[in-house]
């Protein structure tokens, strides 16, 4: 078994340094990064405009498909998306640093956490690219209201709200902590550009862990009061924010932040350790 276990590593090893996967995962850093920056720009519409597209990286791949370029860059942000899938299972497998110890093992679960978020992403973009409904809002609010037709289905639906809760905590921990920095080639940095895009970085994933903070909030109050409605994801979370004088402020440096995380993103293209 053990024996087993060796040889899947070793090939997954060798797939994991291909080349062509490496420049693909790069370029699909590029797409990520112009998902999260059009992302950013429907939330600072929703805050100041009332916009009622959908507030999430969803709403993002509708928005560029309405372009005369849309479709064809989101053939391209497909591929690239795919190629950081791929990559991150490979990661999953065999770690990004060979070690075995707590760290290294959550490493681990955190590269198939990634590699399922890049794959969905991917998936709504196809979706979007054949003209199909790609809300991740109604996605998420249809399954949670089958879920909620049976009180063990509420209580599971409130599972989900706290361990997205958790989720938001744990993203923004790792940006305000820098626990990303691990991840980039920081030697190969210009010194003058080299704090500027760990503050970004920072900013982006202490932003994007307070939204998904306040989804899941939002989803545990979903369950308690039976209103799915609540359950939609960053769509129901910043158009939350967006419904209180207050929170029109909070959802425009939310947006400033997902905006960052953009910026970082492409960064990352160059300078990220794959």
């Amino acid at each position: 078994m053990s024996s087993t276990t060796s040889n899947v590593k070793y090939h997954a090893s060798r797939a994991a340094d291909s080349k062509p996967l490496e420049y693909l995962a790069r370029g699909g850093f590029i797409g990520y990064g112009i998902i999260h920056l059009l992302f950013a720009w429907i939330a600072l519409q929703v805050a100041f405009g009332g916009s009622g597209q959908d507030s999430d990286q969803s709403g993002a791949l509708q928005e560029l498909a309405t372009h005369s370029y849309g479709k064809t860059l989101l053939v391209v942000i497909v591929i690239g998306l795919v190629a950081m899938a791929i990559w991150q299972a490979f990661e999953a497998v065999i770690g990004e640093s060979g070690e075995r110890n707590r760290t290294a093992m959550a490493e681990r679960v955190l590269s198939g956490a990634r590699a399922a978020l890049y794959a969905y992403l991917a998936w709504m973009a196809v979706k979007v690219i054949q003209g199909a409904n790609a809300s991740m809002g109604d996605n998420y609010e249809s399954k949670t209201t089958g879920l909620m037709s049976s009180t063990s289905g509420r209580w599971t639906v409130g599972l989900i709200g706290l361990v997205v809760l958790g989720i938001g905590a744990g993203m923004a921990y790792y940006g305000l902590k820098r626990k990303f920095v691990k991840h980039l080639n920081t030697g190969q940095m210009p010194a003058s550009t080299r704090e500027s895009i760990i503050k970004l970085g920072v900013a982006g994933y202490t932003a994007k862990g307070i939204a998904y903070g306040i989804a899941g909030f939002l989803v545990v109050l979903a369950a308690v009061n039976y209103d799915p409605e609540k359950a939609r994801g960053l769509d129901a979370a910043l158009k939350t924010l967006a419904s209180y004088s207050w929170g029109v402020w909070v959802l425009a440096l939310i947006a400033a932040g997902i905006a960052a995380f953009g910026v970082y993103c492409i960064a990352q293209a160059k300078y990220r350790k794959i």
